[in-house]
């Protein structure tokens, strides 16, 4: 065991969905895709990227790290007798939407289901885990507050607060970028506690 992965965060999920949205930091994406294998080699990991996400990081490398074919949030056009946003909500028993952009956010919280991530968010028992980047002024805006606000009511949701950042456009630190990693998994391995305990009383 490496020394990282002895002071890695307990995090028992089986079943682990990234969603990665179009914000610039989902580029440190394959790092810690690669960190997660080998830090909890018994967690099963799948990567969806939206289609802005994929403009900021190659789903070949993600595929190639994480050892299994990127799933992408679009609705196919080919037959097919299976549903994604079906076979995602019920096949994580955690998600993790890292990084979540301002806008995927807002969709999420006013209960858009527009795509099979979303309806698979929308729909799931599982507990997510939302780690937000946002632009200058985001993270205290009204509009984001009150999307805030709407999440914190559900059971199954945590977000964990975006840490100061330099923006890339004014290069002064005003920018809310991602959590670590290592702060969403013990957030989320916590609300998968809280809810089993819900679920046996």
């Amino acid at each position: 065991m490496t020394e990282q992965s002895a002071s890695a965060p307990k995090f028992s999920a089986q079943r682990l969905l990234i969603v990665g949205t179009g914000a610039l930091g989902v580029s440190a994406l394959p790092g810690w895709l690669g960190w997660l294998r080998e830090t909890y080699p018994e967690t099963e990991t799948k990567v969806l990227l939206t289609r802005q996400a994929s403009t900021f990081v190659a789903p070949a490398a993600l595929a190639a790290i994480g050892g299994r074919p990127v799933e992408h949030d679009s609705w196919s056009t080919e037959p097919t007798t299976a549903a994604l946003h079906v076979q995602l909500s019920q096949w994580a028993d955690a998600i993790a939407v890292y990084p979540a952009t301002f806008h995927f956010v807002s969709r999420f919280a006013t209960g858009l289901a527009d795509t099979p991530s979303l309806l698979a968010l929308q729909c799931t028992n599982a507990p997510i885990g939302i780690a937000p980047a946002l632009p200058p002024g985001g993270y205290e805006s009204h509009a984001f507050r009150s999307h805030l606000s709407a999440l914190r009511d559900r059971r199954n949701v945590v977000v964990a607060p975006p840490e100061p950042g330099r923006s890339v456009t004014s290069g002064r630190i005003e920018a809310s970028t991602t959590a670590p990693l290592t702060t969403l998994l013990p957030m989320i391995e916590e609300l998968r506690a809280e809810l089993g305990e819900a679920g046996t009383s």
